[in-house]
């Protein structure tokens, strides 16, 4: 089977690497002359706009998917036409635009912060008087790792604020004292079957994820699950999608979900017994799903901007290095380790170590 990605940048060059032992073969559009993934299958370059060449991917595989949501819809709603794309352009759509994915949670039911949509600053202001301060202003669509947004914590932030984010439209939500940062990895397949990894504690420095490790029957997974049920069934999804929640008074709220495979779902490779990366497959190609259980204990340390000794991260034992192959730049994601241990302890010494080479 040949499988077409929308994308060629580390996730999917991680989708070729966990196909190719099931005998799948890859080709990938991307605009980039460098797209990390190129090294895993045919590079078909040209901007996902391009009706051509989508063309002639969508007559080159058997199925499309795509490996983050900054592609539109309208492609994915395109290459629809010749060959079968999952997920959906449907659920592309309502996941890449935060207002259309925080107006699905309130129809759901999931706990959300106060939102509003913000198409002027007039708009704005009047938002910043209903909701209050502190808040968040975001763009509707593509932003990510901390871009695309602007904290607005007294009312001289707010002045000019829609004109900083670009002019383009936008969503405010009320800020939430959360006490932590966890998200729900799950998978589900062409027949509905689906399945949910282990809610991972997620740290974020700067918008851009350090550390994910992976939980340990953790009190909120059966209401994580619950969430992540009910969109998955809305959308009628198919695929992994990663759904990120805010810790709030013993109890979930809603930040927002990925149609994809994720970054905090990183730790899968080692670290689970099939990873979300090979049950995306699975799922996206009819296969059966793989088991989502934890191997021992797991967690993700993400290499931002360089990656550190190969020697001395490889030296440690529990720890496993995934290069992307991507010229090192600051503020870009270039790698990650996965680590795993036998027990909690082990492991929170092994991501002292980890990043302790990080910072030396």
């Amino acid at each position: 089977m040949k499988i077409g990605v929308i994308g060629g940048g580390q996730l999917g060059r991680m989708l070729a690497l966990a196909g190719t032992p099931l005998g799948m073969s890859f080709a990938f559009l991307d605009p980039a002359a460098d797209a990390c993934a190129q090294a895993l299958g045919e590079h078909v370059r040209a901007d996902y706009n391009d009706n051509e060449h989508l063309r002639q991917l969508a007559d080159n595989v058997d199925l499309v998917t795509f490996e983050f949501e900054s592609v539109p819809a309208e492609t994915v709603a395109f290459l629809s036409q010749f060959v079968p794309v999952y997920p959906s352009a449907d659920a592309l759509r309502i996941a890449r635009d935060r207002w259309f994915e925080k107006s699905m949670f309130k129809e759901l039911g999931i706990p959300t912060p106060a939102f509003a949509d913000i198409q002027s600053q007039a708009d704005l202001d009047e938002a910043v008087a209903r909701i209050g301060l502190p808040a968040v202003m975001k763009t509707r669509t593509l932003g990510y790792d901390g871009k695309g947004q602007k904290v607005l914590r007294e009312p001289a932030d707010v002045s000019g604020a829609f004109a900083e984010l670009g002019g383009v439209p936008c969503i405010l939500e009320g800020f939430v004292p959360f006490t932590g940062e966890v998200s729900l990895v799950a998978v589900r397949a062409r027949d509905g079957e689906t399945r949910f990894y282990p809610l991972v504690h997620n740290t974020h420095t700067n918008g851009i994820l350090q550390l994910s490790v992976a939980s340990t029957d953790h009190p909120l997974q059966a209401q994580a699950e619950d969430y992540v049920a009910r969109v998955l069934e809305k959308l009628d999804y198919v695929g992994v999608l990663a759904f990120e929640f805010f810790e709030v008074d013993g109890g979930l709220k809603a930040n927002e979900i990925a149609p994809r495979v994720h970054n905090s779902g990183h730790w899968t490779i080692e670290g689970a017994e099939c990873s979300q990366f090979e049950n995306h497959l699975r799922a996206i190609a009819g296969l059966p799903l793989g088991s989502t259980a934890k191997v021992g204990e797991s967690a993700m340390v993400n290499f931002i901007g360089e990656v550190p000794s190969t020697a001395k991260v490889v030296a440690l034992d529990g720890c496993h290095l995934h290069h992307y192959g991507k010229a090192f730049k600051p503020g870009r994601k270039v790698g990650h380790a996965t680590l795993r241990c036998t027990d909690r302890a082990s492991l929170e010494g092994l991501i002292d170590q980890v990043q302790g080479l990080i910072q030396s």
